[in-house]
């Protein structure tokens, strides 16, 4: 069931000659009572809020919802569902290089850890606690406006790419090439400084080594050396870099409320 709201004029956001539609959410909930909850608490936070125009797509279990194309913004996912549940539902979209913004909403806390396997955004505990919903949605839109508001223009020839800062997990020098790679798993090359490039990003990335620039979303730990990302990939870390990249990346921590 897919149900379209507009709350305000329609209009789109125009970036770099990249256009940003309608925000898209998804709920897939197996209970209908839940579902139309999630939706209440959505459609009065999106009035008070005069947000951009949305839609809100609804299922009934995993596998309706990866039938779709699963391009949605944001995702609010039972975890307590016939099979696939919504932590395999999740981990089937993450392997599929889905970038959804992932809210799981279930009665068991145990699984909050879980949760961070699949890089969720965030957890909610059934009932909703309207503070909390409210909450989870100023930094969900937030993280989604940063994620379409700031982009990168590569050269090459006669073309160009753009591509969104949120989908670079880190940058690498070889030679006079630069090697962008994206989360998709693609790898884009260009003639380039590591430092040209440092200017044109945010304070999510951190110059690691004088060979690399890595993005602080991505990462999951540090050490004896080496930076480990969500993806797999591995990337070394200078040792007069060390004590800063700790303070950096506390700081990002910070920032967003981890």
């Amino acid at each position: 069931m897919t149900m379209a709201l507009f709350p305000c004029p329609t209009f789109d956001i125009l970036i770099k000659n990249v256009v940003t539609k309608m925000l898209k959410l998804a709920i897939c909930d197996d209970d209908p009572f839940m579902e139309k909850e999630i939706t209440d608490h959505i459609s009065k936070y999106m009035a008070e809020k005069n947000r951009m125009p949305y839609c809100v797509s609804s299922f009934l279990n995993g596998r309706s919802l990866l039938e779709t194309d699963c391009n949605f913004d944001l995702i609010f996912l039972d975890i307590q569902m016939e099979r696939p549940d919504g932590m395999e539902t999740a981990r089937m979209l993450r392997k599929r290089k889905n970038h959804s913004l992932m809210v799981f909403v279930t009665v068991l806390k145990e699984y909050v850890f879980d949760a961070f396997e699949v890089e969720a955004f965030d957890y909610l505990i059934k009932p909703l606690d309207n503070d909390h919903f409210r909450r989870t949605m100023d930094r969900a839109l937030k993280s989604l406006e940063q994620q379409t508001a700031k982009s990168i223009v590569v050269r090459r020839g006669n073309s160009c790419e753009v591509i969104p800062l949120a989908r670079i997990m880190y940058c690498e020098v070889q030679g006079r090439k630069l090697y962008i790679h994206q989360s998709s798993g693609k790898i884009t090359d260009y003639y380039d400084r590591l430092e040209n490039f440092e200017r044109r990003v945010d304070g999510r990335f951190f110059k690691c080594h004088r060979s690399y620039l890595v993005n602080f979303d991505y990462v999951l730990g540090c050490n004896a050396g080496q930076l480990t990302l969500s993806q797999g990939d591995v990337i070394p870390v200078s040792r007069l870099r060390e004590r800063d990249l700790t303070q950096a990346f506390l700081h990002y921590m910070k920032e967003r409320n981890l």
